[in-house]
C-alpha cells in the first residue's frame, strides 16, 4: 500500500514540478492541446511535446480509444484526454496494415493511370478513417465544453490527419501544424500559400529529383494535375461538406487550413530541394535526432565483437515488424555473406538462411546504434524519421522504400550520392549484397552522408529549439497572422493574375483594333483622294 502511494505521488509530481519551474522561468506557460497521427508521425510530434512539457508547458493529446501508439502510461509529464470511438483499436490497425501491404505490394509503376487509382483508393479509405474520429470528436459536445472551458493557447497538429483545423476553429485558438509532406503538396500549397513550381521542384511521391529532363518535367506536370484535381473534387468534397455542416456555414478545408499560424515542415535543405518559403513556414528537419547514448551491456558486446569489420543496421520500421519468409530468408541469404555483424529489428519466424554474423531483435535502439562508431551502413525502409537519423551521424543507406514518401526520400539521397536503392518486391540476395559492398566499400558514399551530416549540424538553431520556439511564439502573440501571405485572400484567378494578364489583353487588342482601323480609315481616305487627282 506504502509503496502505491509513493509511486502514485511519483506520477503526479512530474507535471507539478514542470509546472512549478514555468513559474521561475523567464517565459509563461501556455495549454497546449494536440491532435496527434500515429506510428511515426506520433513518434516525431512527441519529440516536441517532451521539450514543451519540460519546459512547463501543460499538453494535452486527444486521443481516441483505438490508438495504437499514442500511451498514456509512458508519458507522465503529458495529460490525455481520451475520447470514445465506434472503431477498435484492431479495426484501426488492420486499416494501417491494408495501407501499407496495397502500397507496398499492389501499387503498379508501370501505368500512370492504375497507379493513381489504386493510389486514391488507399488514400480514401484512410480519410474516411479519419473523418470518423473527428466527428467523435467535434459532435461530441461534453468533451467539446470541457475543450472549451479549458481555455487552451493552441492547437499542434500533423496536417497529414485532418481535423485540427475544424478543431481550432471551434475553439477560437491559433493552428500551428507539423508535416513531412501531403500527396503532391496539395495542404502546402492550397493550405499554406506555400509556392511549388513544377519545372523545378518534384512532386512528392514522383520520385523525380529538381533536375529533370523534358520527359521528367511532363511526368511531373502529369502527378500535379492529378493531386491538384482529384484531391479537389473528390476526397475534399467530404470535408467540405462536413466543416460546413459543423460550422453552420459554408466552408471549405483549405480555407480553414490557411487559418494556420505556422507550418513546421519536417525536413531541411541537407535533404530536400531547395524551393521558394514563406516567413510563416520553419523547415525543422531531424528535430528528433540527438547525440547516440551507451548501448545495452549485451549488444553492446556482440557491436565489438565485430572488430574492424564493424556492424550493418537493419530495420523497416514501426508499422512493419515482419514479412513473408521466402522474402526474409532472400534477405539473410545476403547478410549471411559480408564480414560486417548485423542487428536486424525482425518480428517474425526466424529465417533458415540466418547466418551467424546476424542477430535478430524485435527492438533495436535506432538512433544509438546509428551513432555508434563501428556503423557502416543503414539498411532501412527509408521513412523520415530513420533517414534523418542517418543524416544526423553520416551513415550511408541501403534504402528498401515501402509506402507513402519512402520512395521520395531514398531518390532523394540517391541524388546527392549518398544512397543505394533496391526494391522489394524483386529483391535478391545478389541485389542486396552488391548494394551493401557499394556503400561500405566506396568512400563516396560515406564521404557524402558526411557532407549532409555537416550540413545538418551547421545551423544557428537546433531544429527542435526552432520548433519549440515558434509554437511559443504563437502563443505569445495569440496567433501570427502578421506572417500570413496575402495570397490567403485571393481566389485562383488572382493568385495567377489571370484577371490582370486578360485586362492587359484587352487593352493591347482594343489598341490593335483601333490602330487597324485608323489605318484602314487613311488607306480608305487616301484612295480616294488619289482616285479624285487622276481624274482631275
Amino acid at each position: 500500500m506504502l509503496f502505491s502511494t509513493r509511486m502514485s505521488m511519483k506520477w503526479i509530481s512530474v507535471p507539478l514540478l514542470l509546472q512549478m519551474a514555468c513559474y521561475f522561468s523567464s517565459g509563461s506557460c501556455g495549454k497546449v492541446l494536440v491532435w496527434p497521427t500515429e506510428y511515426s508521425h506520433w513518434i516525431n510530434i512527441k519529440t516536441i511535446l517532451d521539450e514543451l512539457a519540460h519546459r512547463g508547458h501543460e499538453v494535452v493529446v486527444l486521443a481516441s480509444s483505438a490508438s495504437i501508439l499514442v500511451d498514456p502510461t509512458k508519458s507522465p509529464a503529458i495529460k490525455f484526454e481520451i475520447f470514445p470511438t465506434s472503431l477498435t483499436k484492431v479495426e484501426f490497425e488492420d486499416i494501417f496494415g491494408q495501407m501499407v501491404s496495397r502500397w507496398t505490394y499492389d501499387l503498379p509503376k508501370e501505368t500512370l493511370w492504375t497507379y493513381f487509382s489504386l493510389l486514391q483508393e488507399i488514400v480514401l479509405k484512410y480519410s474516411d478513417c479519419i473523418e470518423k474520429l473527428c466527428r467523435d470528436v467535434v459532435l461530441n459536445r461534453k468533451l467539446m465544453t470541457r475543450l472549451q472551458e479549458s481555455r487552451f493557447d493552441v492547437v499542434l497538429a500533423d496536417a497529414i490527419g485532418p481535423c485540427s483545423e475544424l478543431l481550432a476553429q471551434l475553439l477560437n485558438i491559433p493552428l500551428v501544424y507539423t508535416v513531412r509532406a501531403s500527396p503532391g503538396y496539395t495542404f502546402e500549397k492550397y493550405g499554406g500559400g506555400l509556392p511549388f513550381p513544377p519545372s523545378y521542384v518534384p512532386v512528392i511521391l514522383s520520385e523525380l529529383s529538381d533536375k529533370m529532363t523534358f520527359i521528367e518535367r511532363v511526368k511531373n506536370m502529369l502527378y500535379l494535375l492529378y493531386f491538384d484535381f482529384w484531391f479537389q473534387t473528390v476526397d475534399l468534397k467530404k470535408w467540405n461538406q462536413f466543416y460546413s455542416e459543423v460550422l453552420g456555414r459554408p466552408t471549405t478545408f483549405y480555407e480553414l487550413m490557411r487559418k494556420a499560424d505556422m507550418w513546421l515542415i519536417r525536413t531541411y535543405w541537407d535533404f530536400d530541394y531547395p524551393h521558394p518559403l514563406l516567413p510563416n513556414v520553419q523547415y525543422v528537419g531531424g528535430l528528433h535526432c540527438k547525440p547516440a547514448k551507451p548501448l545495452p551491456k549485451e549488444m553492446e558486446q556482440f557491436v565489438q565483437s565485430s572488430g574492424e569489420n564493424g556492424i550493418v543496421v537493419f530495420t523497416l520500421g514501426s508499422m512493419v515488424t515482419n514479412m513473408s519468409e521466402e522474402r526474409a530468408n532472400v534477405i539473410a541469404s545476403a547478410l549471411a555473406q559480408i564480414p560486417q555483424k548485423v542487428l536486424w529489428r525482425f518480428d517474425g519466424k526466424t529465417p533458415d538462411t540466418l547466418g551467424q554474423n546476424t542477430r535478430l531483435y524485435k527492438w533495436i535502439p535506432q538512433n544509438d546504434l546509428l551513432g555508434h562508431p563501428k556503423t557502416k551502413a543503414f539498411i532501412t525502409h527509408c521513412g523520415a524519421n530513420g533517414i534523418y537519423e542517418a543524416i544526423y551521424h553520416g551513415i550511408p543507406i541501403v534504402g528498401i522504400p515501402l509506402f507513402a514518401d519512402q520512395p521520395d526520400n531514398i531518390a532523394r539521397l540517391e541524388s546527392k550520392g549518398a544512397a543505394v536503392r533496391l526494391d522489394l518486391r524483386t529483391l535478391s540476395s545478389t541485389d542486396l549484397l552488391g548494394a551493401l559492398k557499394r556503400v561500405i566499400n566506396d568512400p563516396l558514399y560515406k564521404e557524402n552522408a558526411m557532407r549532409l551530416s555537416r550540413i545538418h549540424h551547421d545551423q544557428p538553431m537546433k531544429p527542435l529549439d526552432r520548433a519549440v520556439f515558434w509554437i511559443e511564439f504563437v502563443m505569445r502573440h495569440k496567433g501570427a497572422k502578421h506572417l500570413w501571405p496575402a495570397s490567403h485572400d485571393l481566389t485562383w484567378f488572382q493568385y495567377h493574375s489571370l484577371d490582370v494578364i486578360g485586362f492587359l489583353l484587352a487593352c493591347v487588342a482594343t489598341a490593335l483594333f483601333v490602330i487597324t482601323k485608323c489605318c484602314l480609315f487613311c488607306c480608305r481616305k487616301f484612295a480616294k483622294t488619289g482616285m479624285k487627282e487622276k481624274r482631275e
